[in-house]
């Protein structure tokens, strides 16, 4: 989530060992520690800040609890959680903190089952009952300051930090007034963060990566921050159960981890290694006959843009990494030299620019003038543009233009890359039926296309989307609006390029499913979507197709042609199975109410995905609801497509292990995370419900994986 997103440390850091002495904690599955207390002494700078947290455990999937200052109601300690799942929301009954910077408070959070505590000096401050504890297991991480990894760079506590804490219990009332800082405790903590001796380290060896962020410092015998981005992150280095291996084997380890990894697309581009949230395509421009091609991922440095070429779009070369330290959203474009540019932002600073220094684009140099996001005053009408991120440079005539993301993107421009960068006003001249004028705009990717204008975008709201268009007065006037994400935001930050053919062809980021553990059971995260051609005809509806050069991957051809499918009923397709494969099937079905394929289905029919057209809504549809008999996300997705009388449905089905993508008449494209759990659930199958169908024609092929690993 570009600009928005905080993310945490690469795999080289991800091993967190929540040991618990004496099974004397309450834990769930694979050792995950549910009963737990959190405690920090503290002193907030001031009392109206939002949002920012004294201790918090992540487990890098989106989940965490953690001591969270004035998120909901001002001057309120609360126990914070992912979207408020473990959180009292009716905080009108909590009293306000009255401390300030010159008084130390206690501030615990005990959890007991269902049972959540805030304590404040030892006394009970606030309580609730929850659905369900999170568990905390070997990937989780602690932080001190920022809310939690994907709470970005604004939800930050300002104050003083002088003790903190991690129990793998709940501690009671009086054990907990017992507590004195810098001061040993029975029971012992798993995790202590006592900084008397000037030092950022957990003094219980848990986590022996700590690291300060920002403006965070320790000074006097506390962890100050100073607000922005000021924050401690706590991970422990070192692979799993790799001690004592060089770092070949160990390399050798982790790709055999990667390769028997049964939901790992194989020809989708997926992170080497290590975690990445977020993991946005960046960067991409065609440049001396390669496809270039960026993303973010995070390590001790930061956010960082790692770099893939290819002259395929499916077999990719690593480059080195040149873009680091504080690295967000942006794109690449020809500067007035003839030079690729870098348009991102950098995290604490603002909107930036970097340009290439050689024609690998291995090697960049940050401008010295940035951030090139205007200086403003109170009063002015872009004063709160400070706050904007994932800005999009280019150049047009002989002007330089950025727009700034956020929820109310502007434009700015200047003569030259390191002149002076003033804003020219909104970048949304209007908005079109349905969507409103404010809507959020992330990862803005501004083209011509069809002899129009394309705002392809996110909202964090909407998830992929797009105007139509035409720029004029150095503002955008949309015409039209479609979304590329209907049932939630798993497809993602966006990101295009145009070729040496004219191609205007885009990536986006595919999430994880919600709930899945990959991250912790093999210690990667990170998928981009097929490469997605788009053009715009005469006609005005955008196409979209998967790029040619992707038959070069297919192998194994099987073919069949005039395929009955009676009225309700399934039809196996002898001959075509498999979890990397692309099927082309052409189908109609007068009067049937869905009709189109199913894919990794078991022989008996309990794991299955279904690919159709819905005539009722007139919609694509992925139902991934009986795709896995696993404890995984079970969603259907869903994208509207009309079709002309007598026209029939073409599909194009691909199938990458964790992965369904499908592009029908080339006019809607609709992809779902599926993760079976059963090793025989490959077989493919014809269905027609309400009316019989008649498959004209259907080829399939085996796609060969073009990751190296």
């Amino acid at each position: 989530m570009a600009g928005v997103v905080l993310a945490c440390l690469a795999e080289s850091l991800a091993a967190l060992a929540l040991g618990v002495p004496n099974g004397q904690a309450a834990t769930g599955g694979n050792g995950m520690m549910l009963d737990k207390t959190l405690v920090a002494w503290v002193s907030p700078t001031n009392l109206t800040q939002r949002g920012g947290s004294v201790l918090t455990l992540d487990d890098r999937n989106g989940r965490f609890d953690g001591i969270v200052f004035g998120e909901i109601a001002e001057a309120r300690w609360m126990a914070g959680s992912d979207m408020w799942k473990r959180s009292l929301r009716d905080q009108s009954a909590i009293q306000a903190e009255i401390a300030g910077p010159d008084k130390i408070v206690q501030v615990a959070i005990t959890y007991s089952g269902k049972k959540v505590t805030v304590y404040r000096d030892g006394q009970a401050y606030a309580q609730h009952e929850i659905a369900e504890p999170q568990g905390f297991g070997p990937e989780s991480v602690a932080l001190i300051g920022l809310r939690h990894i994907e709470a970005g760079d604004q939800a930050c506590f300002v104050g003083s930090v002088y003790d903190a804490r991690i129990y793998d219990r709940a501690l009671t009332a009086d054990v907990l007034a017992s507590l004195k800082p810098h001061q040993e405790s029975q029971p012992k903590p798993i995790a202590w963060w006592s900084f008397a001796d000037g030092k950022a380290a957990d003094r219980m060896g848990r986590f022996p990566a700590s690291l300060l962020y920002g403006d965070a410092r320790i000074a006097d015998g506390a962890l100050r921050l100073g607000g922005g981005v000021s924050y401690l992150l706590a991970t422990q280095t070192g692979p799993h159960g790799a001690i004592g291996m060089s770092a070949a084997e160990r390399n050798r380890a982790y790709r055999e981890r990667l390769l028997k990894d049964p939901h790992r697309p194989g020809y989708h581009f997926v992170i080497p290694e290590g975690s990445a949230m977020p993991f946005d395509p960046n960067g991409a421009i065609f440049w001396k006959g390669r496809y270039h091609l960026f993303y973010i991922f995070q390590d001790t440095r930061g956010h960082n843009w790692g770099h893939v070429s290819s002259t395929d779009l499916f077999h990719w070369r690593h480059h080195p990494t040149g873009l680091v330290e504080g690295m967000f959203s942006g794109n690449c474009f020809i500067n007035k030299e003839g030079r690729p540019t870098m348009c991102y932002h950098q995290v604490g600073q603002g909107n930036a620019m970097a340009v290439a220094l050689d024609d690998e684009l291995n090697e960049w140099k940050k401008l010295d003038t940035n951030p090139i996001t205007p200086k403003t005053a109170p009063g002015d009408p872009h004063h709160d543009r400070y706050r904007s991120w994932d800005p999009y440079g280019w150049l047009e005539s002989d002007t330089y233009y950025a727009i700034f993301g956020g929820e109310r993107p502007s434009v700015a421009k200047a003569p030259t890359l390191g002149g002076e960068w003033k804003y020219v006003g909104d970048l949304m001249a209007g908005s079109v039926p349905g969507v409103s004028i404010t809507e959020d705009v992330s990862c803005p990717d501004f083209f011509e296309i069809g002899g129009k204008r394309m705002l392809l975008c996110i909202s964090h709201r909407l998830g992929a989307r797009y105007y139509l268009g035409d720029w004029k007065g150095e503002a955008f006037h949309p015409t039209f609006h479609e979304k590329m994400s209907w049932n939630d935001n798993s497809y993602f930050a966006p990101e295009s390029l145009l070729d040496d053919r004219g191609r205007r062809i885009m990536w986006a980021w595919v999430f994880d499913a919600p709930g899945f553990k990959m991250r912790s059971d093999y210690d990667w995260s990170g998928t981009m979507s097929l490469p997605r051609v788009l053009s715009l005809p005469e006609d005005g509806i955008l196409r979209m197709d998967p790029p040619e050069e992707i038959e070069r991957l297919r192998c194994r051809p099987v073919e069949a042609a005039n395929v009955a499918v009676p009225t309700d009923s399934d039809v196996p397709l002898a001959g075509i199975a498999g979890n990397s494969l692309e099927l082309e099937v052409e189908m109609e079905a007068p009067g049937a109410a869905q009709f189109g394929v199913k894919v990794c289905c078991s022989p008996d029919g309990t794991e299955e995905t279904l690919v159709h057209w819905d005539r009722a809504t007139a919609r694509l549809t992925v139902d991934a609801t009986r795709s896995s008999l696993g404890d995984v996300s079970k969603t259907i997705e869903a994208g509207p497509l009309t079709l002309k009388d007598g026209e029939p449905l073409r599909l194009r089905v691909f199938v990458d292990k964790s992965i369904v993508e499908v592009f029908a008449n080339s006019r809607q494209a609709v992809m779902r995370r599926i993760y079976p759990s059963r090793a025989d659930s490959v077989e493919v199958r014809l269905f027609s419900k309400g009316a019989p169908a008649k498959v004209t024609r259907i080829r399939a092929w085996d796609i060969m994986p073009s990751n190296p690993y």
